[in-house]
C-alpha cells in the first residue's frame, strides 16, 4: 500500500513537473514597449557599425559604392577640366570632399540617436513583423529631411577643416573665369554631401538591421534576442 501511494506520489510529481515544463515553454507575447525598445536598439547597433565602417581613412573614398563624386551641375566642369589637363585639381577636390564626408560622419550618432528616440510604439509593433529593413525604411521615411538638416551644419565644418571647400570654389571658379562658360556653376556642397552621407548610412544600417534579424549572433543585447529571436 505504501509503495503504490509512493509511486503514485511520484507519478503525479513527474506530470506536474512536465506541465510546467510546458508552460515555461510558451512564448508570452511581445509587448509594444519591448517591440519598440527592440527596434531603437536595432537601429543604434546599426547607427554604430554604419559609423564605424564609414568614418575612417576611405570609409567613403575607397568605397565603391559610397564614393562621393562632384554634384550633377558640376560633372561638366569635370569633365572640360579633365579635358584641359587639370586632373590633378579635380582629384585632389574629390578626396578632400571625401575626407570630409569620413570626418563628418563620427558626429552623426547623436543626431540619429534623438531621431531613433522619437519612434512610435504602434510604429515598432509593426516593424517587428516586417521586411528585413522594415526598420531601416520607415526611420527613412520619417527623419531623412530631419536628418539632413542637422547634419549639413557638420558637413560645412568638415568641408571646411579638409579645405574641401577652398579646392572646390578654387575649381568652379576656374571653370567660371573661362571666356567660353555662360552659364556659372556653384551648386551646394554641403548639401550635395550630406545628402550622400545620409544615404550612405541608411544603407550601413539596412545591412545591420537584415542581420539582425537572421543571425542570433548579431542579437547583442537580450531585448534584441527576445524581440527578433520569435
Amino acid at each position: 500500500m505504501i509503495r503504490s501511494f509512493s509511486f503514485l506520489l511520484l507519478l503525479l510529481c513527474a506530470l506536474s513537473s512536465c506541465g510546467l515544463l510546458q508552460q515555461s515553454q510558451v512564448k508570452i507575447p511581445l509587448t509594444e514597449t519591448e517591440a519598440a525598445q527592440g527596434i531603437r536598439e536595432a537601429l543604434d547597433q546599426g547607427v554604430g557599425r554604419g559609423i564605424a565602417q564609414l568614418h575612417r581613412e576611405d570609409g567613403f573614398f575607397r568605397n565603391n559604392t559610397y564614393k562621393i563624386l562632384l554634384p550633377a551641375e558640376a560633372q561638366k566642369v569635370e569633365a572640360v577640366l579633365r579635358q584641359m589637363g587639370m586632373d590633378a585639381l579635380v582629384d585632389r577636390t574629390i578626396l578632400q570632399i571625401n575626407r570630409a564626408a569620413e570626418d563628418a560622419v563620427g558626429a552623426a550618432r547623436p543626431i540619429f540617436a534623438e531621431a531613433i528616440s522619437g519612434m512610435t510604439l504602434t510604429d515598432a509593433l509593426t516593424i517587428v513583423q516586417g521586411q528585413q529593413d522594415a526598420a531601416t525604411q520607415y526611420f527613412r521615411q520619417k527623419t531623412t529631411n530631419q536628418l539632413k538638416a542637422a547634419f549639413t551644419p557638420i558637413i560645412r565644418l568638415s568641408l571646411d577643416k579638409f579645405s574641401a571647400t577652398k579646392y572646390y570654389e578654387d575649381l568652379i571658379n576656374t571653370y567660371n573665369n573661362f571666356p567660353t562658360t555662360l552659364q556659372k556653376v556653384n551648386p551646394d556642397l554641403a548639401g550635395h554631401v550630406a545628402d550622400k552621407a545620409v544615404v550612405a548610412l541608411f544603407d550601413q544600417i539596412a545591412t545591420e538591421e537584415a542581420r539582425i534579424r537572421s543571425s542570433g549572433a548579431a542579437r547583442a543585447t537580450p531585448i534584441l534576442k527576445r524581440v527578433f529571436g520569435r
